[in-house]
């Protein structure tokens, strides 16, 4: 069931996802060669503590997960595409880094995700994050009211894969609200035209997910969590929670 919204939740969902764009500029702040992923969710959790708020990650276990997460961001490296449990991990000069942080306040939840580099950054590496910037916008731009998930799905897709990039198959974007996982899914590639119609007060977490290769296969990690590209090769992921209005899409989690 998908729960619409009202303008007045729309607003208290603005607080919480303020605090996760906090929670992410610090986190790129503090992210530099020598710290170790650990001391980057510390960097998190004080931020959500500040603002008196919890994390919808930590303790999260899906039914595909073997154990509950243990962090409140999700620190994906190289070739990590997403659920990068935070370990003693040291950066080094050109990671790649992708960051997903949740909060919830209020009885709301806010997700958000980016990624950057660290130290010297490969040119293919700032084309590969700025690609997928670029389809987190377009999926943005279609996120109104009378288009339907697929045109959200078809904008996120067509960028992605006209600059050669792979989408990994089976994950992408959801309803956020209450929980942080709601319905409906959005899916990162479709068919305009198809699926839910968007209506008014509805709040997606809209999250591209690319793989520098153009390859989409990827496998999970000996952790049961993190999902890493089959070829070694590398991707980023980006992500805000937006609500539909009729005045257009507006970003909860602006940075």
């Amino acid at each position: 069931m998908v729960e619409l919204k009202t303008d007045k939740s729309i607003d208290e969902m603005y607080v919480t996802g303020q605090v996760v764009g906090q929670a992410l500029t610090a986190v790129q702040k503090a992210a530099d060669v020598g710290v170790s992923l650990l001391e980057l969710d510390e960097v998190a959790r004080e931020v959500l503590r500040a603002a008196g708020a919890t994390s919808p990650f930590l303790g999260y276990r899906p039914s595909f997960a073997p154990t509950p997460f243990p962090a409140v961001i999700c620190a994906s490296v190289n070739d990590a595409i997403v659920h990068g449990i935070p370990t003693g991990y040291r950066l080094r000069d050109g990671d790649l880094v992708s960051i997903d942080c949740g909060a919830e306040l209020g009885g709301w939840a806010g997700d958000s995700a980016i990624s950057f580099t660290v130290g010297r950054a490969r040119q293919e590496d700032v084309r590969l994050i700025e690609t997928a910037e670029r389809a987190l916008a377009a999926g943005i731009e279609a996120a109104v009211v009378g288009n339907r998930i697929g045109d959200i799905a078809h904008a996120i897709g067509s960028v992605c894969r006209s600059a050669g990039y792979g989408v990994p198959d089976g994950f992408g974007g959801h309803g956020i609200g209450r929980k942080m996982h709601e319905d409906p899914g959005v899916p990162n590639e479709g068919r305009p035209g198809r699926g839910m119609p968007l209506r008014r007060g509805m709040v997606l977490a809209i999250e591209p997910m690319l793989i520098a290769s153009g390859k989409d296969g990827y496998h999970a990690a000996p952790d049961g969590w993190t999902l890493c590209t089959n070829d070694g090769s590398r991707a980023a992921h980006a992500e805000h929670t937006v609500a539909i209005t009729d005045a257009g899409p507006r970003i909860l989690t602006a940075r």
